[in-house]
């Protein structure tokens, strides 16, 4: 940012993009991505991602915010966007704090809106959608940590009310570790949430 000098501006405690002309501070803050754990006959919807990072891996549909929308709508358009799947969503299933990429992420428990058809094909950012029983996620090709921290927190709260948020796990409660190792095969073998 041209013009822009790091320094702590008066009244902070730490340093900010400060326009050395006028004193306006350019705030830089975490982004939000909301998704969701969409959910048919016990299986989930996963895509796998034909963009970069992590291309050719599996994730579930989320992405970006954008200005203007909620989280619910923004969750909604992602499903729509990467799975062409109209869903309907539960309520929020986790939240989790990717602090090494300045992340934010807010993840629903959804299911499709026509439950007796679901229907759902590749977007333009999904090589493949397909649904997968606990026992049939491709763990060693999940895309992300919060992807599987997820799918764990929709299989410790199965089908019925949901709790509160899920949140980080205690091993890294500041999202700064890579991806964590496979679920054990003693839990991929069950089938059911």
């Amino acid at each position: 940012m041209s013009g822009f000098v790091r320094q702590i501006p008066e009244g902070d405690d730490r340093e900010r993009m400060v326009c050395a002309a006028c004193g306006h501070v350019a705030y830089e803050n975490p982004k939000v991505i909301v998704g969701a754990v969409v959910v048919s006959d016990g299986a989930v919807l996963m895509c796998r991602r034909a963009i970069e990072p992590r291309r050719g891996f599996w994730t579930l549909p989320a992405g970006y915010m954008e200005l203007g929308e909620t989280i619910e709508e923004g969750a909604a358009r992602e499903a729509m966007e990467e799975a062409h799947a109209r869903i309907v969503l539960d309520g929020i299933l986790g939240v989790f704090s990717v602090a090494r990429i300045n992340q934010v992420q807010v993840i629903f428990r959804g299911r499709f809106a026509d439950a007796a058809h679901p229907h759902f094909a590749a977007g333009v950012e999904s090589q493949e959608v397909a649904l997968f029983r606990w026992h049939q996620i491709p763990w060693d090709e999940i895309a992300f940590p919060t992807v599987r921290w997820a799918l764990q927190a929709w299989r410790e709260g199965g089908a019925g009310p949901l709790a509160a948020p899920a949140g980080n796990p205690a091993h890294d409660p500041r999202g700064v570790h890579r991806m964590a190792p496979a679920i054990p095969a003693s839990d991929k073998a069950e089938d059911r949430p």
